[in-house]
């Protein structure tokens, strides 16, 4: 079936890959802005987690007021759930949420690639790997580009959109349409491993925690610091517990791995939270605790 003669409702369907706390948050953004969502996620224990997630963020929503009374039905009946990729074959622009390791998000690209329809948008929300090496295992570099979305998604409104050299313009402009509708906002930068924000961000984070394990403060003053002195809204521990020790981790296994920079590196005490399962909010303690 050719674009032209491709039913207006696939174009109004987005997939999201993984249903983890990122992809769970932006499925939820989608179908709060209107769009048909397939979410693929092969694991039934994270789907059933991502259903409840995403459950609890609508009724949030709403009691935010970012959502009319009387809307939630809608927009959870708007979320359909599959085990497979080849549910995406008539969706118009995907958003890869998949765990962060190049090798498994590489062979994902080649296979949404094969799966989608070839006008389709494919994004990656990876925090950190360069996405014109995603590119290259498609037909089609030109469509696509990086989507840093923050988390909690449903309540960041603003994304970082990292373009490659080799995506169009029209590409650009379709995701800057797909934000807007989502209530985002876009800032454009160029590929590169980290991209801007994790790039700087991580290090940060490297030094802060390494202050704390060097008994230079304990992580309340640290974070204090920055939010106090700095103006911060959330100081860099907190963030890192936001965002997921495991996932800090990764992604400076990512950066350093890019660009050689051993200060990519976790401070000990960092890895010591992650090696005990202290990953941050979600499981209730990371540099602070949550319980």
């Amino acid at each position: 079936m050719t674009a032209g003669n491709r039913p207006q409702e696939a174009r109004e369907r987005v997939g999201v890959v993984g249903a983890g706390t990122m992809g769970s948050g932006v499925a939820q953004s989608l179908a709060q802005a209107g769009y048909e969502v397939v979410v693929v996620e092969p694991d039934p224990a994270a789907a059933d987690r991502a259903r409840a997630a995403i459950k609890d963020g609508v009724r949030l929503a709403a009691l935010l007021g970012r959502l009319e009374r009387g809307t939630a039905a809608g927009v959870l009946g708007r979320v359909r759930w599959a085990e497979q990729l080849d549910a995406l074959d008539d969706v118009g622009f995907v958003i890869e949420c998949a765990t962060e390791r190049q090798d498994l998000k590489e062979k994902l690209f080649a296979e949404l690639d094969r799966v989608t329809p070839p006008e389709a948008v494919l994004a990656s929300c990876t925090s950190a790997i360069p996405i014109a090496g995603l590119a290259a295992r498609t037909e089609r570099p030109g469509r696509v580009l990086g989507l840093h979305v923050m988390n909690p998604a449903p309540l960041k409104e603003t994304v970082e959109v990292v373009r490659t050299a080799e995506t169009s313009d029209d590409t650009l402009d379709i995701a800057a349409r797909l934000l807007e509708r989502m209530g985002k906002r876009q800032l454009v930068v160029l590929d590169g491993p980290g991209f801007v924000i994790n790039r700087v961000l991580m290090l940060t984070i490297v030094e802060a925690a390494a202050a704390v394990g060097e008994g230079k403060a304990d992580a309340a003053t640290t974070d204090a610091l920055f939010e106090q002195c700095l103006g911060h809204q959330m100081g860099p521990l907190r963030t890192a517990d936001l965002i997921g020790l495991d996932n800090v981790d990764d992604t400076l296994t990512v950066l350093r791995a890019h660009t050689g920079d051993s200060r990519y590196t976790a401070p000990t005490v960092l890895r010591e939270l992650v090696d005990a399962g202290h990953f941050g909010r979600k499981t209730g303690k990371g540099f602070h605790d949550y319980a």
